[in-house]
């Protein structure tokens, strides 16, 4: 069992206000991981007045941008120098296979050695003219860190969630309080030891293992914090967003989906199988951009349905440190209940029920699911509708590119969307039509640092990844001079 008893607080690692702790649990079996240091509102107020003075007072948001680059890159060094450690820590966290943790943590390592690039690129560039129409004046824009940010992160890509806002906010010169998940919070604290080690100075981030309802609402309502960044359930973005809200906040939001893959007749078989299953299989389906409601042509429906569940039978399932495990446990009991009884009621509610969608005998400690494969879903239904986060497919059949797009878009949510298709210009034409912040064509989920993430309507606010998560950090400041010897002359002639 590991022992996590303290909070890394100003460059120090404290023991919680009030001696509290939680428990985090190995989802293969549901036996106890670690003991974690519960942080408390008043070790919310120390954390932030920590972050506050580094920015106010302190070097960070003053070095240069190759000097926050170097500190930045010793990040992404120190990462890796421990990536299979942190991957398994990650996997007895967090409970995906092996292979996918390994690669969120090299993808991890990579975000910070990306952001300290765009840092580096700062020195060059400082200020961009701007061209006005009055000859007297001078004007130019220069773009300043944000200031003092709370990051709150989900559980399902624990390391990478936290690089993916800790990376571009320092390179921006901002200092932090990152707020893990509580499911999940051992690597994000492995984090803060990492950056500790690269001499990032005191204070610049702060790393609070604690409870969402104490830790994370007392961070969300901090009247200190200048930037609000959550990734999360919509639910809890209605609640960060009414605390950015009551002081009119810098807020992003990276929130749910139900994203469509839409599969046309002249397809490839079995590359449409291996993207649907990478699109919903992947990490337990606990993706917030997974395509989990699938539209087929209807010509090409009943091959595809039947291949689908034959391939989904060949999945291994079990514990995410065994070899060829391809399907870990769901992170907690709570989350497999909450799937269990979305699969109850998308059956009775008329879903057809392929495959799937019970635990498996031969597991009968851990949060295991078989994936679960849902053919002819009611377009009213909670399983159609509504984010499952778990590794349940819903398909139906369609008759026209226009029936497709039509239902495809037919969401609250628009983060993510993708389309199969041997016709380039459908692809480019349907691609287009999609009401989504990411579209995948022939593809489904891959992701890239350099390019931006984020979706529309209810699916959030805002874009990660790429120069706009970094500018998502960073105010813009107006300046303009008046260069004329001539007196203005308004008032004094």
């Amino acid at each position: 069992m590991y022992h996590y008893q303290h909070l890394y607080i100003d460059g120090q690692w404290l023991s919680p206000a009030q001696q509290g702790s939680f428990n985090s649990l190995d989802p293969s079996d549901n036996s106890l991981l670690a003991k974690v240091a519960a942080a408390t509102a008043e070790d919310v107020d120390f954390a932030v007045a920590a972050a506050r003075r580094a920015f106010d007072q302190g070097p960070w948001p003053r070095l240069s941008g190759s000097e926050r680059a170097a500190v930045l890159r010793r990040m992404a060094e120190g990462i890796r120098a421990r990536q299979e450690e942190l991957a398994i820590l990650e996997v007895r966290d967090n409970g995906k296979p092996l292979a996918e943790a390994q690669g969120d943590i090299a993808d991890a390592a990579a975000c910070f050695d990306y952001y300290a690039g765009l840092a580096e690129a700062t020195d060059s560039a400082p200020r961009q003219s701007i061209a006005v129409p009055d000859p007297r004046f001078s004007c130019w824009v220069e773009r300043e860190p944000v200031g003092v940010v709370a990051a709150i992160i989900p559980w399902n890509f624990p390391l990478l969630m936290a690089a993916w806002k800790v990376a571009p906010a320092l390179a921006a010169g901002c200092s932090l309080v990152l707020k893990p998940s509580e499911l999940t919070p051992l690597t994000a604290l492995e984090l803060a030891r990492i950056a500790h080690g690269a001499g990032l100075p005191a204070g610049v981030l702060n790393v609070l293992s604690g409870l969402g309802s104490s830790a994370g609402a007392a961070l969300a309502e901090h009247p200190d914090i200048d930037k609000l960044a959550f990734t999360g359930s919509v639910p809890t973005g209605r609640k960060i967003m009414q605390a950015a809200a009551r002081e009119i906040k810098n807020l992003s939001l990276e929130l749910g989906g139900k994203s469509p893959l839409i599969v046309f007749a002249d397809s490839d078989l079995e590359a449409a199988v291996e993207w649907i299953m990478f699109g919903i299989f992947w990490n337990q389906g606990q993706v917030c951009s997974a395509t989990s409601r699938v539209l087929v042509e209807r010509g090409l429906y009943p091959a595809l349905l039947e291949r689908l569940v034959e391939a989904t039978r060949q999945i291994r399932i079990g514990p995410g440190l065994e070899a060829g495990v391809q399907l870990g446990p769901l992170v907690s009991r709570g989350q497999l209940d909450q799937v269990l009884s979305a699969i109850a009621g998308g059956q009775q509610q008329g879903a057809r029920l392929l495959h799937g969608g019970a635990r498996p005998e031969q597991l009968p400690q851990g949060n295991y699911l078989t994936p679960a494969i849902f053919a002819d879903v009611p377009l009213a239904s909670a399983l159609w509708r509504e984010e499952i986060f778990g590794p349940v497919v819903c398909l139906r059949a369609f008759d026209s590119e226009d029936e497709a797009l039509r239902l495809a878009n037919d969401s609250p949510f628009g983060l993510a969307a993708a389309l199969m298709s041997r016709d380039a210009p459908r692809c480019e034409r349907v691609a287009r039509g999609l009401r989504a912040g990411i579209v995948w064509i022939n593809c489904s989920q891959p992701t890239f640092i350099e390019a931006p993430w984020g979706g529309y309507k209810q699916s959030g606010i805002g874009r990660e990844l790429g120069e706009w998560g970094f500018n998502s950090y960073l105010e813009v400041k107006q300046m303009t001079r008046y260069d004329s010897p001539q007196p203005w002359g308004w008032y004094l002639k």
